[in-house]
């Protein structure tokens, strides 16, 4: 069963470090990105970034309020 990404974390630069999932669990960028390849997130994918690393993205579906920046942190 796939899960959904509720809330995120982020350091103080801004970035987001953790993810609260909608079981309640809470894992780190590494263990989401391993989810996410894995297919058990929804609404997420991985994309290689400028600095040719893996990052975590919200596929785009024209609806704001699941963006990654626009969920509510913890």
């Amino acid at each position: 069963m796939q899960q959904e990404v509720v809330a995120v974390r982020r350091n103080s630069e801004g970035d987001i470090v953790e993810f609260k999932l909608s079981s309640g669990t809470v894992v780190d960028y590494l263990q989401a990105q391993e989810m996410v390849k894995n297919g058990e997130i929804k609404n997420l994918q991985l994309f290689k970034g400028r600095d040719h690393e893996q990052h975590i993205r919200s596929i785009p579906d024209d609806t704001p309020s699941n963006n990654l920046d626009q969920l509510p942190t913890f």
